[in-house]
This record gives C-alpha cells, structure tokens and sequence, in this order.
C-alpha cells in the first residue's frame, strides 16, 4: 500500500531563516512521506548565510533551497497544500493567500534568528536555537496519527504543537 505524501508550507515574512530551516528539517525527518516547502510574504531573495552553514554542518538537505514569495504557491500548477504553517508573528497577522486544496493551517511563533545582535558567535547560537527548537516540532509532528484523525482533529494537534513551550521555559 501506497502511503499519501502530505505537502506543508512553512511561511515567513523574509524566507531566509525560520522557514528554511523548517523545510529542510522536515524533507528529512519526513522520510519521504512528506514534502515540505517555505516561502515568504515579503522574501528577502537570500538565505540567511548562518542558516546554511548549520543546515549543512547538520547534514540537512540544502539542494534547492531558496528564498521565494508565497505567490509562488498559488499559481496554476502549484502543488496543493495539506498544511500551511506560519512560523512569525508578522507573517500569521498578514491576509494571506488563498491557498489551492484548503489546507489546515497552524502558527508555530518563533523569534526571527536573523534579527538578533551581536557578532557572529551569537547569530550562530540564535540560528542553533531555532534549529533545535524546529527540530523538537518536527519530531512531534511527523509522529501524529494522520490517518486516525479527522480534518479538524488533525488541524488544532498541528496547531497545538506550535503551543508547546520552548525548552527551558
């Protein structure tokens, strides 16, 4: 038996941080039952260069990450979403699209490594935050019961994982 690939958007305002690490984390702890993608309300067009270097001292899928608009997936020919997470505070007050296939949607706020100060030892450690913190969301999510679960059920687990608090609060 075939299993169904659940398609997930991750957005942000800038697609070069939070979004990013998101989709790469989940195309890999998703094991191929799903397909994750981010883009942004108002993309900054570069990733966050701490962003990749974690992504790939970390072994996570880098190939074909870029920073998008999220008007990229609600063309003709995009694919349909199953779920549509937002990850900022800015992005999850904006209207956003209409997305094709009406997916459930969640907010997972989480603070925006890229703003953070200082040199470059402390945007690292922002960058290892999010990362882990992501990573934590990631593992809880794909373990949810898709199958067992009703559209409405389904969609307030994924938003009650964005709920949780981070480690150390």
């Amino acid at each position: 038996m075939i299993e169904r690939v659940f398609n997930v958007l991750f957005l942000c305002a800038d697609n070069s941080a939070r979004s990013i690490i998101a989709e790469s984390i989940l195309n890999h702890a998703g094991k191929g039952r799903f397909r994750a993608f981010s883009a942004g309300s108002h993309p900054r067009g570069e990733i966050d260069p701490f962003v990749m270097e974690l992504l790939e001292q970390e072994g996570l899928p880098t190939g074909g990450l870029r920073s998008k608009s999220w008007d990229e997936f609600t063309n003709p020919g995009a694919p349909a979403m199953d779920f549509v997470i937002t990850l900022c505070d800015k992005t999850a007050g904006e209207v956003c699209p209409v997305w094709p296939g009406h997916p459930a949607t969640a907010h997972w706020s989480i603070e925006d490594p890229a703003a953070v100060g200082g040199d470059d030892q402390a945007r690292r450690r922002a960058v290892e935050g999010v990362l882990q913190l992501l990573n934590s969301r990631m593992v809880l999510f794909v373990s949810l019961r898709f199958a067992e679960l009703d559209v409405l059920s389904l969609q307030r687990e994924v938003a009650d994982i964005g709920r949780l608090p981070e480690q150390g609060d």
